[in-house]
């Protein structure tokens, strides 16, 4: 992986499993969000593992698309593309019918003094996406920001243990739920609820954010010395796969990595691989938001990309000056302010 192409063959390469369960999906595939992070390599990903599939469904991306070119690339790719903003009712309305929805709308960035906005984006716009494609299976992407902060050592939060966020955005992620729930048995409308946290790739992610740092020569700060983080196409596949889990009420699944990723000694590694010296302040606070991804793993499999090959492929790309999307994840974060 050391250019975008190869970046996005990778991310988006169908494995044999998600083959199989596109095939065995009835309909169309609509992904809403489709020009965010996470949602062009996913819409990729669908098509390709459509086609393998040879089902002949439709995926249809779903965004703004307010980079240019964005829309086009999707387009070549093989997706149909629709633009529209989700917040207009018409628009919304007007959509094209599917069977099934992958939803990756959601606002993070810019919560702090901006409360009710995001509230409107990731609670309320929720619902009513839900009542548009009431009936149709839909796979909504949540955080494992709805937990609360855990003891280090814990392994994380498994989906029965009881939520608690911190943060107002935390919070609506959590009214996205609440609200997906509510839709789900009034209108019998199978759902399936991802816990994600964090998706990393060559571009972005809590392992670039460390690099970037090293590279730069900056301390990094340890207070949270703990995180959980998960190959992009991996997550994808999940996100995808998913469809078929959708029930009601929602099936809900942790999606991350096997590990508890030491910030200390993912640092350490990096900084080898760098070829530089890293500086750390502070020392490890108690807890961290970590999630226990157990049931993920043995329902879709691990992750194709381990730990230590996403730390070389991370430090082979900022080493050789690879694009970066320039979007900070703030894993740091312990107040819950983005």
């Amino acid at each position: 992986m050391q250019d975008p192409a190869d970046l996005e063959e990778r991310l988006s390469r169908p494995g044999e499993a998600l083959v199989k369960d596109l095939g065995r999906l009835d309909g169309d595939i609509v992904v809403l969000g489709a020009a965010g992070k996470l949602g062009p390599s996913l819409v990729r990903l669908a098509v390709r593992g459509v086609a393998a599939a040879g089902t002949g469904a439709r995926v249809i991306a779903v965004s703004r698309f307010s980079r240019p070119g964005s829309a086009e690339e999707l387009r070549d790719a093989g997706a149909e593309v629709v633009s529209a903003d989700l917040t207009d009712e018409a628009a919304l309305s007007a959509l094209p019918d599917a069977a099934n929805v992958v939803y990756l709308v959601g606002a993070k960035f810019g919560t702090d003094g901006n409360e009710h906005a995001t509230w409107a984006t990731n609670a309320y716009l929720s619902g009513r996406v839900a009542d548009r494609y009431a009936g149709a299976r839909i796979s909504a992407l949540s955080t494992g920001n709805v937990y609360p902060l855990v003891p280090a050592g814990s392994g994380g939060c498994t989906e029965q243990d009881p939520v608690g966020p911190v943060g107002e955005y935390a919070m609506s992620c959590l009214g996205r739920e609440r609200v997906l729930t509510h839709f789900a048995h009034r209108s019998d409308t199978p759902t399936a609820l991802i816990r994600l946290n964090y998706a990393v790739e060559m571009r972005y992610g809590v392992l670039v954010d460390l690099a970037r740092q090293i590279a730069a020569k900056e301390p990094v700060d340890l207070t949270t010395g703990f995180a959980n983080v998960v190959w992009q196409g991996y997550a994808n596949e999940v996100a995808l796969r998913a469809l078929l889990h959708a029930d009601v009420p929602p099936f809900i699944v942790n999606l991350t990595g096997p590990e508890t990723l030491s910030i200390r000694k993912a640092a350490t590694r990096l900084a080898e691989l760098l070829g530089v010296e890293v500086t750390f302040i502070s020392t490890e606070a108690g807890t961290a938001l970590l999630s226990d991804a157990s049931r993920c793993h043995r329902l879709f499999g691990y992750p194709q990309l381990s730990l230590d090959e996403l730390l070389t492929c991370t430090a082979e790309w900022i080493r050789s000056g690879g694009p970066l999307l320039d979007k900070p994840t703030h894993f740091q974060s312990r107040d819950g302010k983005f």
